[in-house]
């Protein structure tokens, strides 16, 4: 790993390499078998296993996430999802894609042939950052910007963008029906710019979705 990658991961590790308990929680406890796609280094797979004794395998890109990633999940297939979801994964009762769809030039295809490895109304859990942040108005409307940033609404790695009625659609697009959406304010944000209506459509930072197999 060069000096620039390295100094790359440090700057993106809150983001990438974080056990998100907003996600955990819409985790069934009782998931047995458990796909992280984009799995990072196995932060929040390694949580999933302490907390339901699960088995987690793990779908990853980068070569350095995906070797710290071995040490804690039961499997890693390093694969770019760009190129569609690998053969032999076997099934699932819960699939996580956590902040990874929207680095995929292609995000449909693949969410919907990971819930096709879902045991028939088993659940795959989402989070999306939110394209109707205030910020993105600020920047680009007031500002006259598009700031290219390692981590966040304006992450320079990100291809696609979604709004929740995006994320609804791409549920849909996967034969999934959204069961819970839990709204995320920005790190540091009052929690309530991302609960009261109408004020939480522009507050809410990241979007966490339960949807399951219909």
């Amino acid at each position: 790993m060069s000096a620039g990658s390295i100094t790359d991961r440090a700057a993106r590790a809150h983001a990438y390499e974080n056990p998100r308990p907003d996600v955990q929680a819409l985790v069934p406890p009782a998931a047995r078998r458990i796909l992280d796609l984009g799995c990072a280094s196995g932060a929040l797979g390694a949580a999933l296993k302490a907390r339901q004794g699960c088995t987690v395998v793990g779908v990853e890109a980068d070569g350095g996430y995906a070797r710290d990633a071995e040490a804690r999940l039961d499997r890693v297939v390093v694969a770019d999802l760009a190129g569609g979801l690998p053969d032999g994964l076997g099934r699932f009762d819960c699939v996580v894609a956590a902040d990874v769809l929207e680095h995929l030039p292609d995000p449909w295809p693949v969410l919907r042939d990971a819930a096709a490895l879902l045991e028939p109304g088993c659940r795959a859990v989402i989070s999306l950052p939110n394209a109707r942040h205030w910020e993105l108005f600020w920047e680009v409307g007031v500002r006259g910007r598009w700031p290219r940033r390692s981590a966040g609404i304006f992450d320079a790695a990100h291809l696609r963008w979604f709004t929740l009625a995006e994320v609804y659609g791409l549920c849909t697009e996967a034969g999934l029906a959204v069961e819970e959406v839990r709204r995320v304010p920005r790190p540091g944000a009052a929690a309530w710019t991302a609960r009261v209506p109408g004020v939480r459509a522009f507050g809410a930072f990241q979007h966490v979705v339960a949807a399951r197999r219909c």
